[in-house]
């Protein structure tokens, strides 16, 4: 009995049922990726790690798989902030952050600091009163900067909120006296679709009285077509994937100018721009009256007011 071709049938099939292992990259190939990497988030400075995934994905940089995220994307970002190639702030993480009073060397550094930062309140003289509602925590670092600037409260959901957290946000909502104009940016994915939902119907429950408007802006069906969103197979551990159909795409999705861009398009159509003029005009006047308490050498004084746009 020939045993040969037995063997050699054996070992062809062992070979085959191996996983191929995939070339790893050369030096300078991965000195390519790091650039493109680069050139990704320098273009949609700040974002977060998971929509730099996104980009690049789309871009045919790595490919759209778990390994691809964590063991390329991931890693070369933290390698590139430790090695100085990348502004670590061009990087948002909102999930971790530090609590400390306020405190200062002196009346003189307190008060420059007021100044500093001094603001009136935008929302005072306007007829509504505006939030956004965002999903992912991670995200809040990427969209804060247009809801600073408006002076508008950012409401990070972290999936379905606790009971505590809506009861508090609908107590916002009763203290403004307003029509209240809520905008929600979630994943489109079973659970997803069903969180904003969760949080109109507790806020109507606990502010019964309120003129609540709650829109969901992101992410919608129609957009994952239109907007070329990638898309991530569905979990099929998830409870309410039965009644879901299609894959599933999460926020973290949309580029992050075009999340931006959806953000300040909710706000700005609430606001009464004259009014905001004249109260900038006035805010300035109160800085430098501030910056006068202050004591502060003359000079210094017109250094500040250059830093400050005075």
């Amino acid at each position: 009995m020939d045993c040969s071709n037995g063997l050699a049938r054996s070992q062809s099939a062992v070979y085959e049922s191996r996983p191929i292992k995939r070339k790893r990259r050369s030096k300078a190939e991965i000195t390519a990726v790091r650039d493109q990497l680069y050139q990704i988030i320098a273009e949609n400075k700040p974002c977060t790690c998971r929509q730099v995934f996104y980009l690049a994905s789309v871009a045919e940089i790595v490919p759209k798989t778990q390994a691809a995220y964590k063991g390329t994307v991931v890693r070369l970002l933290g390698r590139m902030r430790r090695d100085g190639q990348l502004p670590f702030d061009w990087i948002g993480d909102n999930t971790r952050w530090q609590r400390k009073p306020n405190t200062h060397w002196s009346m003189e550094d307190a008060l420059y600091e007021t100044a500093k930062y001094y603001r009136r309140d935008l929302w005072r003289s306007q007829d509504a009163y505006v939030e956004i509602w965002i999903e992912k925590d991670a995200l809040a670092g990427v969209v804060y900067e247009i809801t600073e600037k408006w002076d508008v409260p950012l409401m990070v959901s972290k999936g379905f909120s606790s009971i505590s957290y809506l009861y508090s946000a609908a107590e916002a909502i009763k203290d403004a006296g307003k029509p209240a104009y809520l905008y929600y940016f979630g994943d489109h994915d079973p659970s997803g679709v069903h969180i904003d939902r969760k949080i109109e119907s507790d806020l109507r429950t606990f502010a019964p009285d309120c003129e609540i408007h709650f829109k969901r802006v992101a992410v919608k069906a129609e957009q994952i077509k239109s907007l070329k969103l990638p898309t991530r197979p569905t979990k099929k551990t998830d409870s309410r994937a039965k009644s879901f159909k299609g894959d599933s795409v999460e926020v973290d999705a949309i580029p992050p100018k075009a999340l931006k861009t959806m953000v300040e398009t909710c706000i700005v159509q609430h606001i009464d721009h004259e009014v905001v003029r004249r109260l900038k005009s006035v805010e300035d006047a109160e800085r430098e009256t501030l910056l006068r308490f202050a004591n502060i050498d003359p000079e210094r004084l017109k250094e500040i007011a250059e830093e400050l746009d005075l």
